[in-house]
């Protein structure tokens, strides 16, 4: 597998000149011409097989201004998921900003704080970057639907901070979004924009994205327009949407959505201690899930996708009915930080409800945890367990 970082300053040559041996599977064919993932489109003879676990009448919403958005993700068929279906969460509104008017503020404990607008952003180096991520809250509840890959452009925040300057005692990095709303605290209003941090030792890490364009596109409204913070490797909420300021800072970050929320509340050993610890959702944790099963012929395929952090992986593997683990086939042109998409070839699988599992593990030998080895967890956030599905064959 492929676990460069995709990470290139020329804009078009994103996965266009694939070369590959052809390699049969069943009824499935993976030639030079057809790569991996434009397999996950349909063929006219091809039907999906229904999951029982999942309502017959399940369906993504539409795209809506303010609303929730996810994927009905038995219908992922592109290795990029168009903009207009990339899941949307948002905590306050959705602000319109006018590029022409737009500034960006970097503030706090540098030597030269700076402001500049769009023109002056978009004049500096531009990289691009595959990088797929999902929600902190995404889970077998909506089937997985928060999630979506996708291939940013714009320039990278290590070289801006270098600029400014970042004085010895700042450590903290906060994003303030420019969608702002009103919060309760002891009971107190106060409005707050939305806000994120990075220890200055990931805000200088070097694929960490000032992102203007999503898929080649000029960033979309509900994706931050126009401009947001991209982390590769990190749950979405880290990925700060019409991203206004950047303030540098020599302390902890304490907003909301560090300190309050997006918190993750589990039960841990700690040097020997069974403690509660709370924990800020960051990097994303190793997780794989089935999100498809189709029928061709006597074929049955069955297709996932696994994300991370960006550590490299050693492979993923498929269970049926509590069988021995198969290994499953990655997309081997997948990126260090892109989701990975998998196939498995089911073979002779006879009539009846089946349940099916997948497993994905890492270079360092860290394994997709089951759902009994997950840390005792009230809270919903990071819901990396392996998830079995269950299937009806006719």
């Amino acid at each position: 597998m492929n676990d460069n970082n995709e990470r290139t300053s020329t804009p078009n040559n994103a996965r266009r000149d694939f070369l590959r041996k052809g390699a049969a599977v069943g009824g499935y064919a993976l030639t030079a011409t057809a790569p991996f993932w434009q397999h996950l489109s349909l063929a006219a003879d091809e039907t999906l097989v229904p999951f029982t676990d999942m309502p017959a009448d399940f369906t993504a919403p539409p795209l809506a201004p303010g609303a929730i958005h996810y994927l009905d993700s038995r219908g992922i068929s592109s290795f990029y998921t168009p903009n207009e279906d990339f899941y949307i969460i948002q905590h306050y509104n959705q602000p319109a900003l006018s590029e022409t008017d737009y500034r960006l503020r970097l503030t706090g404990l540098v030597d030269k704080p700076l402001t500049l607008d769009l023109a002056a952003l978009k004049s500096r180096p531009k990289v691009e970057i595959d990088a797929g991520f999902e929600c902190g809250g995404n889970s077998p509840r909506l089937f997985q639907g928060l999630i979506g890959n996708a291939r940013w452009g714009g320039t990278p925040l290590k070289a801006l901070l270098v600029e400014a300057g970042v004085q010895a005692s700042g450590i903290e990095v906060v994003f303030y979004g420019a969608d702002r709303g009103e919060e309760t605290i002891r009971d107190i209003k106060v409005e707050q924009a939305f806000g994120r941090s990075l220890h200055i030792s990931d805000a200088l890490g070097d694929d960490v994205l000032l992102a203007w364009e999503m898929n080649g596109q000029p960033l979309p409204l509900y994706h931050g327009a126009p401009l947001r913070l991209v982390v590769p490797g990190w749950y979405g909420v880290a990925n700060v949407k019409w991203l206004s300021q950047i303030h540098v800072q020599d302390r902890r970050f304490m907003g909301r959505f560090m300190g309050r929320d997006y918190v993750t509340l589990s039960k841990q050993d700690i040097g020997g201690e069974v403690r509660w610890e709370e924990r800020s959702v960051t990097r994303i944790r190793l997780k794989s899930s089935i999100v498809r099963v189709t029928q061709r012929g006597g074929s049955h395929l069955v297709t996932g996708f696994v994300l991370n952090d960006g550590t490299p992986l050693k492979g993923v593997e498929v269970s049926i009915d509590g069988g021995p683990w198969q290994a499953a086939t990655l997309d081997p042109n997948a990126s260090r930080y892109s989701w990975k998409l998998f196939t498995y070839e089911w073979r002779g699988a006879k009539a009846g409800e089946h349940t099916l599992v997948s497993r994905v593990i890492d270079a360092n030998g860290q394994v997709q945890a089951t759902p009994e080895e997950m840390p005792e967890k009230p809270t919903r956030w990071e819901n990396y367990a392996q998830f079995p599905r269950k299937v009806m064959i006719g």
